[in-house]
């Protein structure tokens, strides 16, 4: 009896560990590129294990529009562990999203100032998608995920690596 209690203790274990790192994303790569004013132009790279890199260009850490930040050099490249509520949120945005029948581009092209967001998941089976948003309103579901992101920018410890 108490072997057989061990060996379902232990199978519950097991079982728990491999739902915990069996996300079917193996990359989360989002990019928010710039428009005539003071958007936020950055990429963040999300990896399983929750290991996170923000590449921020410019507007990141700014208050207030200079067109003389372009002048600047790109505010850097940081990396960071995403926390596993916010990360746990991602994938439940993900999920909802249903991305594999995403559209591939989104958005009007009449208006001219408008940014460009980028969605990159490649998934466990080998299979990527790659979803181009210009205006950033493809759906409520993505506008959700966009906001989600431009919070991961403050919202997680970040450190500088160059």
């Amino acid at each position: 009896m108490k072997y057989l209690l061990s060996l379902l203790a232990f199978i519950f274990l097991f079982s728990c560990t491999s739902q915990k790192n069996g996300s079917k994303y193996s990359k989360i790569e989002y990019e928010a590129g710039a428009c005539f004013g003071s958007c936020p132009i950055f990429k963040i790279t999300v990896n399983p294990d929750r290991m996170a890199v923000f590449e921020a260009e410019h507007f990141n850490f700014s208050k207030g529009f200079s067109k003389g930040e372009f002048d600047k050099p790109r505010e850097g490249t940081f990396k960071g562990t995403i926390k596993q509520e916010d990360y746990n949120t991602l994938i439940a945005l993900l999920d909802d999203l249903n991305v594999k029948n995403l559209n591939e581009k989104y958005g009007e092209r009449n208006i001219t100032d408008l940014p460009t967001s980028h969605l990159r998941i490649n998934f466990t089976d080998g299979t990527s998608k790659h979803v181009e948003d210009y205006g950033k309103k493809g759906t409520e579901k993505l506008e959700k995920l966009y906001r989600f992101f431009e919070d991961l920018r403050t919202s997680q410890q970040w450190t500088k690596v160059k």
